[in-house]
């Protein structure tokens, strides 16, 4: 089996499915029912990622995603409540991805091995992204499309440089405003809708039907997956 996967959850039938689904994927699995066992789980099993219920007997599952951040564990965080507002404090305490229950087996592997390539990928720093028509260089601060230049303004680059930087990654409203236009515009999020909609109209074949910046309503935005990283220079 490859990658060790703890699951923390405390319904028995929901980590027999995970655990079934995780291990026909060739994932080893790890169980934790409460946020104590999934504490000494952490430094017994030292998993490569973890499924995280927020609703434990407990401990609220948000106070776990420091521990497991501090350690440096991808998170997908599980969960049941209605609303945006759990999962965007989960994904700026540091979570990686979220999935809403009931979910589908098929989709949720598709997370774990959409998050387990970012941490592979983050052992190195990326210079240089590639998705679809779109090459963006960091370091020059430049970016192209099917060859020819486009011209963005310094907030368009900023927030296309972080959102390319975390292909797959949900990147929440705050963090983007907190990030780009500093803490005290946290709530403006009208900024951040007039900026990806400049930058859709110059990079997407058609803005109407973003395939490179996903919307996830009422949360943030997500960079498409398929983004290929490398140093700069690089050809591959």
């Amino acid at each position: 089996m490859s990658d060790h996967i703890l699951l923390v959850d405390d319904e028995m039938p929901i980590r027999r499915l995970l655990r079934v689904s995780c291990e026909r994927s060739g994932h080893a699995v790890a169980e934790a029912a409460t946020a104590d066992e999934a504490l000494r789980a952490l430094a017994r099993a030292q998993p490569r990622l973890v499924l995280l219920d927020l609703g434990l007997p407990d401990r609220d599952g948000l106070e776990l995603i420091g521990p497991f951040r501090a350690a440096d564990v991808p998170i997908i965080v599980l969960t049941a409540r209605e609303g945006s507002a759990e999962k965007v404090a989960a994904l700026d305490l540091g979570a990686d991805d979220y999935v809403t229950k009931p979910f589908d087996s098929e989709e949720l592997l598709a997370r774990i091995r959409s998050c387990l390539r970012r941490a592979d990928r983050s052992s190195g720093t990326a210079r240089r992204i590639v998705a679809g028509p779109v090459e963006i260089d960091l370091d020059g601060h430049s970016v192209r499309r099917d060859g020819a230049e486009v011209k963005l303004t310094p907030k368009e680059f900023a927030l296309l440089a972080q959102l390319a930087a975390h292909p797959g990654k949900v990147l929440t409203h705050s963090h983007l405003l907190r990030e780009i236009w500093g803490p005290a515009h946290v709530e403006q999020v009208e900024y951040l809708r007039v900026t990806v909609r400049a930058l859709r109209k110059k990079l997407e074949e058609d803005a109407s039907h973003p395939r490179l910046i996903l919307n996830e309503p009422g949360i943030g935005y997500r960079f498409r997956e398929q983004a290929r990283q490398g140093a700069k220079g690089d050809a591959s």
